[in-house]
């Protein structure tokens, strides 16, 4: 592991960054060499060693032993699998849109292309709406239009010319894959990899689709009914199982995660399920007393002022927040009452104040 370059360096961070920001770096990486998006020869290998990195930088005590005594702390203490061991990929994988999240070790170990040729499950997609705050208190439904994949008419998914299904690949001799023995060290470590040849098919590539060109689908727009809860935060995924990518030779369609965005509201701002308004009121209604119209998600409500009350003063109006998506009831509004200083004022309007100020100094 002598010639390996840095994992910090490989991450583009800092020995000081923190662990959430080296998942960022990780996932950004991961989205431009990921081997599914990234078609290079060298995509692969670049995304085996960010994967390296992470999985060490991300694990407080494969971090420390790589701090103290470099490559040595972690090849001296950890095999490779104890290396990938707990990393979470999969989150990484799902907030960049990939499916088959325990997939990471067939990519890394070579694994991936040993099952190329039997079925698996396609990929997850994302897609991403905008709602309104008062679609997230009082819930959504929703008909979105996908881009999704249809089986192909030609090929019915194989991903083969009609009539050459019974042709193998003369490398792999339809396998999909070959094996690769390295020494590593004085250990011989094999490794499966996809035949260059046929790309892991199993067929040779002259026989491909041409309807598809391999893929085994094509594209078109699916419309789908989305139901978003009442209560939903923003950031929040919907998972609509099979409305992902199609599966290979007969696997299960992948899943569609739908991630909400909640547009910022003009009056408004959402603290977890609870509401803040800031109320503008003059001096002589803080002063007196009075009663107001508040907004709220609900429709207007009347909020009573008591006299002398002070700028900055935090009134509740029970039960006007956003409802508890996993159980009953909802938050509150929270209204921040602000004294307004008038800017201009008349002669008169000047007068009566400063017959104000003698009279509050005598006091």
């Amino acid at each position: 592991m002598t010639d390996k370059r840095d994992y910090y360096e490989v991450l583009g961070v800092s020995k000081d960054t923190p662990k959430a920001e080296i998942k960022k770096a990780y996932r950004k990486l991961a989205l431009k060499y990921h081997p599914d998006r990234n078609k290079s020869a060298d995509a692969e290998e670049k995304f085996k060693e960010i994967s390296e990195a992470y999985a060490v930088l991300s694990d407080d005590e494969k971090r420390s032993q790589y701090d103290q005594f470099g490559y040595a702390g972690i090849n001296g203490k950890y095999n490779w699998e104890d290396i990938y061991r707990n990393t979470d990929f999969a989150s990484v994988f799902r907030d960049i849109g990939f499916g088959g999240f325990g997939s990471i070790f067939d990519i890394l170990f070579g694994g991936r292309a040993s099952r190329r040729n039997g079925p698996r499950k396609g990929a997850d997609m994302r897609y991403d709406i905008e709602i309104t705050l008062e679609d997230a208190a009082f819930g959504l439904d929703k008909e979105i239009e996908v881009q999704g994949f249809d089986v192909c008419e030609t090929c019915h998914g194989s991903s083969m010319k009609p009539g050459t299904s019974s042709e193998k690949c003369p490398k792999c001799n339809g396998s999909g894959d070959i094996q690769i023995t390295r020494n590593l060290g004085g250990i011989y470590f094999t490794q499966v990899q996809p035949c260059r040849d046929c790309n892991g098919r199993g067929f040779p590539l002259k026989n491909l689709c041409q309807t598809c060109k391999g893929v085994g689908a094509t594209p078109g727009l699916h419309k789908l009914k989305l139901k978003v809860p009442a209560g939903i935060d923003d950031g929040d995924s919907l998972r609509l199982s099979g409305e992902g990518k199609l599966g290979y030779k007969g696997g299960p369609k992948g899943d569609l995660y739908v991630i909400v965005h909640i547009r910022r509201h003009k009056l408004f701002e959402r603290r977890g399920d609870d509401i803040l308004y800031e109320a503008q009121i003059t001096f002589p209604q803080a002063a007196l007393g009075t009663e107001i119209i508040v907004p709220t998600l609900y429709g207007d409500t009347k909020l009573k002022i008591p006299k002398g009350t002070q700028s900055g003063t935090i009134f509740r109006l029970k039960g006007k927040g956003l409802p508890h998506v996993n159980g009953w009831g909802k938050g509150n509004q929270f209204v921040n009452v602000r004294v307004q200083t008038p800017t201009k004022l008349t002669w008169y309007q000047k007068k009566l104040l400063k017959d104000l100020a003698k009279e509050l100094e005598k006091n």
